[in-house]
């Protein structure tokens, strides 16, 4: 009986064993292909398709379940060869852009991949006008596809940078598409902090794809691109608004929010201004890094040349020097630089030049920024009173218009005394704010005068008026009497 009972076993466990292999189709262009030993097939064992049980005839066509070669590969079986260029594309996204198809392998990629590379400057048509620039293959490779989470993939954060550079670093291929477009990114970014980390193995720091997406890479000049000044503080704010993103740095995760509310940030971001600076006008874009102390005022003065031209020459350079404090940044913040205005001038609690000079520290700062700030009050308060003399002689028709046009040369010394204030030289602010304060008495005087024309005369009208009109009622009573008289030698 037990005998009995063993054979049946082993009958159940053979049927059960040779099931499979029946039930199985095989992946004879595979098989034959490893057994060749060529290289396409000993990439594609650890291609992601294959593990996934997709055969050669997935992207290739013909019947994986022939075994006559010529079977296999006939047009009939629909049998494609090696897919180039374009075809690359349209093969790929057989799959890649059918959602059913990608869930049913267990794929959560989005299936959109196709259509944004069409729509990307990688899309565009290349130099041959053939085929588009590159194909999901050129990125990716072929047969030893992995995914982009795998340290082996050219897509990989730490391997991406140097998959771009392949192209972005080739002088001669570049130059048929944008002769102007720099060829030394990857070595600038290899200086970069970011580059710095990548190097490192951190696949947290940011590298091509964090910041130009993948597929759909943009021109930088596109309105659409991650990169476009506009988009750009966004762009950066993934990764540096991310407060557990950026914990291992030490690194606050504000500066977005502080660029918003700068005069900077309103400019660019509210008011469109592409003359604003976006993050990479001050860090740098592909070696980007946060500006040294003693640099600061050089990135600074790339926009406000002037500003930083009278501050390397002041009083001030040599003591911001010898305490290595960065320049621009100590008066005017970072990333929050709010507009100017003159009550960060003299030595008010609220004035910035009360933070280092007082009446017992730094007294000379401390006189000369109280004397400034006395010239500029000064100045705007004579502005300020000669327009609302021009005004009131303007309302009540007198010609003022000279006086009102000289008074902008008034507006322009205040305006270029607000630069001088970066020399923080008492003589060379006096002599831009003196002659406005000339101007300005110049066009209240005017004004004044075409006032005193208008009230002479409203009150010469006034006694014309009145000497008219007792004229003529004297006249009337002299007629009236002549006529009396007439009347009563009639009668």
């Amino acid at each position: 009986m037990n005998g009995k009972k063993a054979i049946v076993t082993l009958m159940v466990l053979f049927v059960v064993s040779i099931v499979p292999a029946f039930g199985q189709r095989k992946d004879q262009c595979y098989e034959c292909h490893a057994t060749l030993g060529d290289k396409a097939s000993e990439l594609f064992k650890g291609d992601v398709h294959h593990q996934k049980g997709i055969s050669c005839a997935g992207c290739h066509g013909g019947d994986p379940t022939a075994e006559d070669m010529e079977q296999a590969m006939a047009p009939a079986t629909g049998f494609l060869g090696v897919p180039k260029g374009d075809a690359i594309i349209k093969v790929c996204a057989r799959c890649h852009s059918d959602r059913e198809t990608m869930e049913k392998f267990g794929s959560e990629l989005p299936v959109t991949q196709a259509s944004m590379l069409e729509g990307s400057v990688h899309g565009k048509a290349s130099v041959t006008g053939g085929q588009r620039i590159l194909h999901c293959a050129t990125c990716h490779t072929s047969h030893g596809v992995v995914s982009v989470k795998n340290p082996k993939s050219p897509v990989h954060p730490r391997n991406v940078v140097g998959t771009c550079g392949q192209c972005h670093s080739n002088a001669n291929l570049m130059r048929q598409y944008n002769p102007s477009l720099a060829v030394d990114q990857v070595e600038k970014y290899r200086t970069s902090r970011h580059g710095q980390l990548n190097a490192r193995g951190d696949v947290n720091a940011a590298e091509c794809a964090s910041c130009h997406g993948s597929h759909e890479i943009r021109a930088a000049s596109d309105v659409k691109s991650t990169v476009y000044a506009t988009n750009l503080p966004l762009t950066c704010a993934r990764c540096h608004s991310d407060a557990v993103k950026m914990r291992p740095y030490g690194i606050p995760t504000n500066q977005f929010q502080l660029f918003a509310e700068s005069v900077h940030g309103k400019a660019l971001l509210e008011k469109k201004d592409l003359g604003a600076p976006a993050c990479n006008d001050c860090h740098g874009n592909h070696g980007a890094i946060p500006p040294g102390v003693e640099s600061i005022s050089k990135v600074c003065g790339t926009c406000h040349a002037l500003n930083a031209e009278l501050f390397s020459v002041s009083p001030h350079k040599k003591a911001f020097d010898a305490q290595k404090l960065p320049e621009c940044e100590t008066c005017h913040g970072n990333h929050k630089i709010v507009a100017a205005t003159d009550e960060l001038l003299g030595i008010s609690a609220e004035a910035t030049c009360s933070r280092c000079h007082s009446s017992g520290k730094n007294a000379v700062g401390f006189h000369v920024a109280q004397t400034m700030r006395g010239l500029i009050d000064s100045l705007e308060n004579a502005e300020r009173l000669a327009a609302m003399f021009v005004s009131e002689a303007e309302q009540k028709g007198m010609e003022v218009s000279e006086a009102k046009f000289k008074l902008r040369d008034a507006r322009q010394a205040r305006l270029q005394a607000r630069t001088m204030v970066h020399s923080f030289h008492e003589g060379q602010f006096r002599e831009v704010v003196e002659p406005g304060l000339k101007v300005a008495s110049f066009v209240q005087r005017e004004a004044e005068r075409a006032l005193e024309e208008y009230t002479f005369r409203r009150v010469g009208l006034g006694l014309a008026t009145l000497i008219i009109t007792l004229f003529a009622a004297a006249l009337y009573l002299y007629i009236r009497r002549i006529e009396q008289s007439q009347s009563d030698r009639r009668k």
